[in-house]
């Protein structure tokens, strides 16, 4: 097979067949095929679920030796079975991993810059820390990329972590959610360990549970009814769930009928897109914690026509730092503009759109809009699709839902998948990352 992943398997094979006994190479490794690359680890097809226990058991340290001295950006691999829609056997069948997802101590409720598009959900969010399980449960927090879920999440454990220390509290995304989820299914059926107790009772004996983008559990009913099952025993004994998404939980038609009804039954909050005073503000704390002092006018020349994601306007702001780093200058207004200028080729870039990123992607790769948005499954027009859904991601704070129903109607899983695939290629492949950059520079161009 002459597939886009072969240049990396072939080098990563070689490096293999040096590391591996000959009988194991030639029975297990040589006839594995790369399908996929997620999360900067090739993912490779073997020809039965026997063959891919041997390896991940047996030859899966080895396999990932041989990855990461073959230097072709990866990490490890992952081995599927033929004809499996999910990647859901993982390196290794050892036990749940028992360490949650490292706090970030700056995410605080004092550092988060309270304004009119998000007073009401940061009142929930501090009267959930204050008293957890008895307001507001479930907490269901909602909003477009970059505009502080994961901020005020944060927050909410740090605080109870730091007020009510004999509290257990859980912070988690769902991905990694669902990877130990996988990981005590696959532990148990390839190695007889009980890690799905292990993996059930973690969940359950907590004080306060959060779990970060639920949207990412879409089609994957397995996750989904464990964490119906944790759900209710926690919810049955009056510990505080929180959970965000980027949607309200009405359109998360793939997940559940009876986990959107617990969701709904708590309190819904969401948070809307910063106004110009917000986002000013923002910049200047931004600024503060940089230890940079930036003019009021440099502040509102950075919102000026930016789109919504606090990411982005962030971007601008290291940017003009930068800058002033660089030449040693204080920072002023011409300072930013020509700073701005040369970063994105514009002097006042006007406000990206989704047709804007429709129509640069089409004229790069040569291509109709009908196509890009049907169900034309040629190579290339894939291939700008997802590079079409990751500059949708990645520049406009827009739910992903709203992002599928943009790209023709796709659904959660697709959108996720197009966006992670295009930032994983990026990091290996050259042209991908030459193409997207390209289509990002003539959408700025506009």
């Amino acid at each position: 097979m002459a597939g886009q992943f072969d240049f990396l398997w072939n080098t990563v094979r070689e490096r293999a067949k040096a590391l591996v006994n000959p009988i194991s190479y030639s029975t297990f490794i040589e006839n594995l095929v790369p399908v996929d690359v997620v999360n900067k680890k090739i993912v490779l097809q073997a020809e039965s679920e026997l063959a891919a226990l041997t390896i991940t058991k047996n030859l899966m340290e080895k396999l990932r030796e041989a990855v990461v001295s073959a230097d072709v950006g990866l990490t490890g691999a992952i081995i599927v079975v033929e004809g499996s829609e999910e990647y859901s056997l993982r390196e290794t069948p050892d036990a749940v991993e028992e360490t949650t997802v490292v706090l970030d101590p700056r995410y605080t409720f004092d550092s988060f810059v309270v304004g009119s598009s998000n007073k009401f959900v940061f009142a929930a969010a501090k009267s959930v820390a204050e008293n957890p399980g008895e307001n507001f449960n479930p907490l269901y927090i909602y909003g477009g990329t970059g505009l502080g879920k994961t901020h005020l999440m944060q927050a909410i454990a740090n605080d109870i972590q730091q007020k009510k220390p004999s509290l257990k509290v859980i912070y988690t995304t769902s991905e990694k959610f669902l990877n130990e989820y996988v990981d005590s299914m696959y532990a148990k059926k390839g190695a007889g360990r009980d890690t799905e107790t292990r993996f059930r009772n973690r969940y359950r004996n907590v004080d306060v549970l959060l779990i970060d983008d639920i949207q990412f559990w879409a089609g994957k009913y397995g996750v989904q009814e464990a964490f119906f099952h944790a759900f209710n025993e926690l919810f049955s004994q009056h510990k505080q769930i929180v959970i965000s998404s980027d949607c309200p939980a009405k359109e998360l038609t793939t997940l559940e009928d009876r986990l959107r009804t617990r969701f709904e039954g708590g309190l819904i909050a969401d948070i809307q897109p910063p106004d110009i005073e917000t986002k000013i503000a923002i910049l200047k704390r931004k600024a503060l914690e940089k230890k940079y002092a930036v003019p009021d006018d440099v502040l509102a020349f950075l919102v000026k026509n930016s789109d919504n994601n606090v990411r982005t306007l962030e971007g601008r702001l290291n940017t003009v730092i930068f800058a002033s780093k660089l030449h040693e200058e204080k920072i002023s207004l011409s300072l930013a503009a020509t700073a701005l200028q040369e970063a994105i080729g514009t002097d006042e870039p006007e406000e990206v759109t989704p047709d804007a990123i429709i129509r640069a992607t089409c004229t790069h790769f040569s291509t109709s809009k009908d196509d890009l948005l049907g169900k034309n499954k040629r190579q290339e027009i894939v291939r700008a699709r997802q590079v079409c859904i990751y500059l949708m991601c990645e520049m406009l704070a827009l739910p992903l839902v709203t992002v599928g129903k943009i790209m023709g109607g796709r659904d959660h899983s697709t959108i996720i998948y197009a966006r992670d695939k295009i930032a994983e290629l990026m990091r290996v492949n050259d042209k991908v990352a030459k193409d997207v950059n390209d289509v990002k520079s003539a959408v700025l161009k506009q």
